[in-house]
């Protein structure tokens, strides 16, 4: 288990949902990696990259909804800029994206 945080400091991880608008290659990454464009509804599009590839085609990525921290300042990665950070269950070395069970609004927050 990692350190104990206060309530107050989770509270301050803004989760949202989105919908994956496209999914490219990122050849440039350290590790196998896409590149997604993802709407989050009010908060606006926001782009990231993902090590997603061993469990995940690009086609069956288009039009899920993901789980996102929205609040992170933008981090370089190689030649591109993220602006957010899906969230995943590492299991070995596969990334499984956390997504709700239903459709949602995008930019719906997660608590």
């Amino acid at each position: 288990m990692s350190d104990i945080i206060q309530f107050e400091d989770f509270v301050k991880v803004d989760l949202r949902v989105g919908t994956i608008l496209e999914v490219a290659d990122f050849p440039e990454a350290r590790n196998p990696a896409y590149q997604l464009v993802i709407d989050f509804g009010e908060l606006g599009i926001k782009k990231t990259s993902a090590q997603i590839t061993t469990l995940y085609k690009k086609e069956d990525l288009l039009h899920k909804q993901i789980v996102a921290v929205v609040n992170f300042p933008k981090k370089q990665i190689a030649s591109f800029m993220s602006e957010c950070l899906v969230l995943g269950a590492v299991n070995g070395k596969d990334v499984i994206l956390l997504n709700p069970e239903t459709k949602i609004k995008n930019g719906s927050p997660v608590l």
